[in-house]
C-alpha cells in the first residue's frame, strides 16, 4: 500500500512541477516583452529606462541602472540573442561613456551633496561607486564586451595597511550595507586577477586572505552571519542575513568552507516563504540554494521552502510583465536620497532582475538542467556558484 501511495504522491508532485514550469515559461515570455519595452528612443539597442515612469530628459542618468539591471535580467533568461555584434559594440560604447578615468562608473547628474549612505562623504562615495561599477561591469559581461576592464580604483586596496584600515571601518551595525561593500570589492579583486601579472596576482591573493581573516574573526557562530545585535532584534537579524548573503559569495567562489553554514540555513528556513521585498526575497533564496548545493543538510526542508515561495513570486508579476519591489511607498536609486524617485508598485528593471534571479535559482535547484539559465559569473547579486554563463 505504501508503494501505491508513494507513486500517487510522485505523480501529484510531477503534475505540480509541470504546472509550475509552464507558469515560469509564460512569466519569462511576458518579462522579456516588458524589458524590451523599456528601450530608450534614440539610444543604442539595450539602453533601457528604469521604469515607464522615468522621464529621461529630466533624469538621463537613470538609464545607466535601468540598463545594467535590465540587460542582466535579459541575459539571465536568454533574452539577448537578438543583439547583433555591432549592436553589442554600440551598447558597450554607450556604457563606457559613464566610466571615469580610474575605472569607476558614475550615474550622470548624481551630485555628492544629494547622496547618503554614511555620515562620512568618502564612505558614501565609495559605496555608490562600488555598487554602480560592479553592476555596470556585469552588464558588459552579459553582452560579452567586458574584455580587460579598467580597475585602477582598487589599487590602494592591494596594500595590506590600507585594506586592514578600511576593514576596521566596516560598521557591523549596518551589515547589509557592509556586505555590499565587501562583495563588490572582492568582485573587483577577482576580476583583476584574471588579467593580472604574476606579481599582481600574488598581491590580490594576499588581499583576499586579509578579507577572509576579517570574516573569520567577526562571524557570529550562532547564525553564521556578520552583524551586531542579531540575538536581540529580529530586524537586525534579518539585515545581518541580507548582508551576509553577499559575504558568502567570497567563500563560494574561492572554494572555501563556509563556517556555520548550517546555522544560516536554519535561520533562513525559520522565515515564512512569503513576499517581503525584492532584496530580502532573493537573499533568502540565494542563501538556501547555495546551502542546498554546498551541504548535505536539511535539503528536503530547503526544497519544500523554495517550492512554497515560488508560486508567490510568480503571482507577484505585474500585468505589464515586469515586477515591482514592494506594493506601496517610494522607491529611490540606492544612495541618491535627494535624486530620482518613483512610486513603489511600478514595474522596474531593478526589481524585475532581482525577482527573476530568485525564480531562476529556485527553478534550477528544483529541476537542474530543466532551463538554460545564464547566471552572473562575477560575484554579487545574480551569481550562482559554478553555474555562470
Amino acid at each position: 500500500m505504501n508503494g501505491v501511495t508513494d507513486v500517487q504522491d510522485n505523480m501529484q508532485d510531477n503534475l505540480q512541477d509541470k504546472d509550475l514550469q509552464t507558469a515560469i515559461i509564460t512569466m519569462l515570455d511576458r518579462a522579456k516583452v516588458w524589458l524590451w519595452s523599456m528601450q530608450e528612443e534614440g539610444k543604442p539597442k539595450g539602453v533601457l529606462k528604469i521604469s515607464a515612469a522615468q522621464d529621461s530628459a529630466i533624469w538621463p542618468g537613470m538609464l545607466l541602472p535601468g540598463s545594467y539591471n535590465g540587460l542582466q535580467s535579459l541575459h539571465l533568461i536568454g533574452g539577448l540573442d537578438t543583439l547583433t555584434p555591432d549592436e553589442r559594440d554600440r551598447l558597450a560604447g554607450w556604457f563606457l561613456q559613464s566610466r571615469q578615468t580610474d575605472g569607476t562608473f558614475r550615474i550622470e547628474g548624481m551630485q555628492a551633496e544629494d547622496t547618503f549612505k554614511k555620515p562620512d562623504p568618502l564612505e558614501t562615495k565609495t559605496y555608490i561607486d562600488f555598487h554602480v561599477s560592479n553592476y555596470s561591469l556585469g552588464a558588459l559581461e552579459a553582452i560579452d564586451r567586458l574584455e580587460a576592464p579598467v580597475l585602477d580604483f582598487i589599487m590602494p586596496y592591494l596594500r595590506r595597511e590600507f585594506l586592514e584600515a578600511w576593514l576596521c571601518r566596516r560598521d557591523l551595525r549596518d551589515p547589509w550595507l557592509e556586505g555590499n561593500n565587501i562583495v563588490n570589492l572582492a568582485s573587483f579583486l577577482l576580476l583583476k586577477a584574471q588579467t593580472a601579472t604574476p606579481d599582481a596576482r600574488k598581491q590580490i591573493a594576499d588581499a583576499m586572505e586579509t578579507l577572509f581573516d576579517w570574516h573569520d574573526r567577526y562571524q557570529e557562530p550562532s547564525t553564521g552571519f556578520w552583524g551586531l545585535g542579531q540575538a536581540h532584534d529580529a530586524t537586525m537579524a534579518l539585515h545581518a542575513m541580507a548582508g551576509s548573503m553577499h559575504n558568502f559569495h567570497l567563500y563560494y567562489e574561492c572554494g572555501r568552507t563556509l563556517p556555520y553554514q548550517d546555522r544560516a540555513i536554519d535561520y533562513a528556513l525559520s522565515q515564512p516563504p512569503k513576499i517581503v521585498s525584492a532584496c530580502i526575497d532573493v537573499d533568502l533564496v540565494d542563501l538556501l540554494v547555495h546551502g542546498h548545493d554546498c551541504l548535505d543538510y536539511r535539503r528536503n526542508d530547503i526544497t519544500q521552502w523554495l517550492r512554497a515561495l515560488l508560486p508567490h513570486l510568480l503571482a507577484f508579476q505585474n500585468p505589464d510583465g515586469g515586477f515591482c519591489d514592494e506594493r506601496s511607498g517610494i522607491r529611490r536609486q540606492d544612495g541618491w536620497v535627494n535624486g530620482y524617485q518613483e512610486p513603489q508598485g511600478l514595474s522596474n528593471t531593478f526589481a524585475t532582475w532581482f525577482r527573476l534571479i530568485a525564480i531562476a535559482m529556485i527553478a534550477d535547484c528544483l529541476w537542474p538542467q530543466w532551463h538554460p539559465w545564464h547566471f552572473r559569473r562575477m560575484i554579487g547579486i545574480g551569481y550562482r556558484k559554478g553555474i555562470g554563463a
